[in-house]
């Protein structure tokens, strides 16, 4: 085990960077980190990767003041991380880096500050540019460790200041990466709330062939919650796994997912991930009561966040339901308002094809991502009635090893947007 370690600043999962609508995978972002880290002999850890009894934030504070480097992400502009860094500063003179991705835009009070950058391509960070910046942030973990100068603002306008000092000879201990304690406290720890997410990750989305178990991915983000109450991250996926469960029943599984989303608040958040789930649940909600109020709740969910990011997830459920709303319409004898939506639907699908086609043509990516993305284009055209580009694009899709569920909700998704445009038509005939 390295004897020097550093302590990673960081939001955990997938955040969104509200200035501009990305999603930023902050846990991809880390493994480079890691990876960096420890090429350079030093031992590296998240606050999600020490398991604790107690407060994690007792555990994080003794982080910031003991750990030999500080690395903080301040990507998707996460105010924890920068509250993080301002005690780091406060604790020690030297020793911190700063990264940052690239379209992170400099607030005047660090604009002095060197920041390292890193540039996701999409989601996740490609291969050419990880292995660039893992190689600049190794170099620069090492040069920080051995010159030892100053680099917090504190220390450096306030010259005078001494460092603070522990009274007791008491240690943080890091084992293994995943566990930290005190040597005074040898009490058994519980698994840390990384290792819990990845379980439920892996419960959601296991490996090809192997059936999804929603019932306990619930469990265990429920555990993750003990040790990240606000994490937004957190939150989306139990509402996901809750409503997939279906337990005790569709609707109750809905409505109990619409109440975890509610701590998110859904009505007033620009989040555009929290936005399409809240509208996947009242779509459900629509296909199992029938209530327009579910309807129009979905319509105005995907479209702020289509509106809001341009991304092809929002889109190619906004066009469904502007269908199904469109069919409403004609059933009601409102003409205008049906051909009004119809419109919509299809020119909103040009858009996905537009945003999602270059997607579809990036190599080495998620197998997972990349169906999706497949299966929304698929869908787009058969709304589109662009057969040729429906062959393509299934083809593709079903080339790749995802989880059967996967490929049954494409379907499933499928059968009802033809049945749909073929109830529209025979109303519009008649």
């Amino acid at each position: 085990m390295s004897a020097k370690t550093c302590f990673v600043v960081q939001g955990f999962g997938k955040k969104t960077d509200y200035t501009d609508g990305r999603v930023l995978d902050l846990d991809a972002s880390y493994a480079i980190i890691k990876e960096a880290v420890e090429a350079a002999g030093v031992e590296c850890i998240r606050a999600d990767e020490i398991a604790h009894n107690g407060m994690i934030d007792v555990r994080m504070y003794e982080m910031l003041l003991q750990a030999d480097l500080v690395i903080a992400d301040l990507s998707t502009y996460n105010v924890n991380a920068a509250f993080e860094l301002g005690v780091r500063y406060g604790l020690r003179p030297g020793a911190t880096i700063i990264v940052a991705e690239s379209e992170f835009k400099y607030p005047f009070d660090v604009g002095h500050i060197a920041i390292l950058s890193y540039k996701h391509l999409g989601e996740d960070l490609g291969a050419r540019e990880a292995k660039r910046f893992s190689e600049a942030l190794r170099e620069a973990v090492r040069s920080a460790l051995a010159r030892q100068d100053t680099d917090s603002p504190v220390y450096t306008l306030l010259p005078y200041l001494q460092p603070p000092q522990r009274r007791d000879a008491a240690k943080l201990v890091i084992r293994c990466g995943s566990t930290a304690d005190f040597r005074s406290d040898n009490a058994p720890q519980p698994p840390s709330a990384k290792a819990l997410l990845e379980q439920a990750l892996a419960a959601i989305n296991p490996a090809a062939g192997v059936d999804s178990d929603f019932p306990r991915a619930v469990e265990l983000l429920l555990e993750v919650r003990k040790q990240r109450k606000n994490d937004a991250f957190v939150v989306q996926q139990l509402a996901l796994a809750t409503y997939k469960s279906k337990r005790p029943s569709a609707e109750a599984a809905l409505l109990e997912a619409r109440r975890i989303l509610q701590e998110l608040k859904p009505a007033t958040t620009n989040d555009p991930e929290t936005l399409g789930l809240w509208g996947a649940v009242h779509k459900r909600l629509w296909d199992e009561r029938s209530r327009p109020a579910d309807l129009e709740e979905a319509i105005d969910s995907y479209g702020r966040g289509f509106h809001l990011k341009q991304d092809w997830y929002n889109g190619i459920n906004l066009a469904f339901l502007l269908d199904v709303r469109a069919k409403q319409s004609l059933t009601a004898g409102e003409d205008d308002e049906a051909l009004t939506d119809a419109v919509l639907a299809r020119r909103t699908r040009r858009e996905v094809v537009r945003l999602a086609t270059p997607l579809a043509e990036v190599e080495g990516d998620d197998p997972q991502h990349r169906f999706w993305v497949l299966a929304t284009l698929w869908e787009a055209a058969l709304g589109l009635g662009d057969t040729a580009a429906m062959a393509r694009w299934e083809s593709a899709a079903k080339a790749l090893a995802v989880p059967q569920w996967m490929d049954d909700t494409r379907r499933k998704q499928g059968r009802a947007l033809q049945e749909l445009l073929a109830d529209y038509d025979r109303l519009r005939s008649q």
